[in-house]
């Protein structure tokens, strides 16, 4: 049984450390994930971009997957699967059809009025159906930008005031942070950070969390950090093996064997990330 987040999140919030949001882009990795985070013990989100839903051809492809999966591997943790940045109310709402448990709906791109607008319809929406939101505020920058810009960062007014006027269930507030790798050094705003959660009691969410040095991700965590998005790190170390699979065996040919190569390297990662983020409850 999938998940929404509330739950794992107002958890995290309470105890102190965050939950790792995954990102999924095929069978094999879901797996890998799955059966490490049950080992550790560990509640797991699962995350879909919009990408990577036409790579595994749509919502309801992903979504039975998911659940046979957790089925037939006995996983006992909680899991929830989530649409990442999703780009348009549509495309929440047919996540949300197709048995997403949570979704995120990134209006950042706009104003805030249309923002709050946006937001405001995909909550409605989730929420008659049991199904948590995640909004951004401010602009995460892309793998095209490498660092952050400053000017990008969200306000803490226009955070509170999407808290305030939407309903949402987290929130994901530009910081300093970027997706894919960074080209400088991450500069987070833990005094913004530590505001935005004292004015919206909400819990927060880090995008771009792959190449954040541990210091500054376990600072995060202590200034309302509750959910932490990984996906280059797991997608480097992966590239990794496998090329070096490849170089090593010339003949081989089978994909099961050439994408498993990657399989010790991403059940690490996935670990290391579990521990750093304490959602084991371990010190």
């Amino acid at each position: 049984m999938l998940e929404n987040t509330k739950k794992m999140l107002e958890k995290a919030k309470t105890e102190g450390y965050a939950v790792p949001h995954f990102n999924i882009n095929n069978l094999e990795w879901t797996r890998f994930i799955l059966e490490t985070c049950e080992i550790e013990k560990s509640p797991v989100i699962l995350g879909v971009s919009e990408g990577a839903k036409k790579y595994m051809v749509g919502f309801s492809t992903v979504t039975e997957m998911v659940k046979a999966m957790v089925k037939e591997l006995n996983i006992t943790i909680p899991v929830a699967l989530h649409l990442d940045h999703g780009s348009s109310v549509e495309s929440c709402k047919e996540a949300i059809d197709a048995g997403f448990t949570s979704v995120m709906i990134d209006a950042s791109k706009y104003s805030v009025e249309e923002n709050v607008k946006m937001t405001r319809e995909v909550v409605m929406y989730a929420h008659e159906r049991n199904v948590t939101v995640e909004a951004e505020i401010g602009h995460v920058g892309g793998e095209e930008d490498g660092v952050a810009d400053e000017l990008a960062y969200a306000k803490v007014e226009d955070a509170a005031r999407l808290a305030k006027e939407t309903g949402i269930d987290s929130l994901a507030p530009a910081l300093g942070s970027v997706h894919g790798i960074y080209k400088g050094e991450p500069k987070l705003d833990f005094e913004r950070m530590k505001k935005i959660q004292e004015l919206t009691n909400l819990p927060l969410v880090l995008h771009g969390g792959s190449g954040i040095p541990d210091e500054l991700i376990k600072q995060s965590v202590i200034c309302g950090i509750c959910k932490l998005n990984i996906n280059t790190d797991l997608q480097l170390v992966w590239a990794k093996d496998v090329r070096k699979f490849l170089n090593e065996d010339q003949t081989v040919y089978d994909p099961r064997k050439i994408i498993k190569s990657g399989e010790q390297a991403i059940k690490d990662k996935v670990k290391e990330k579990i521990y750093l983020l304490n959602s084991n409850g371990r010190a």
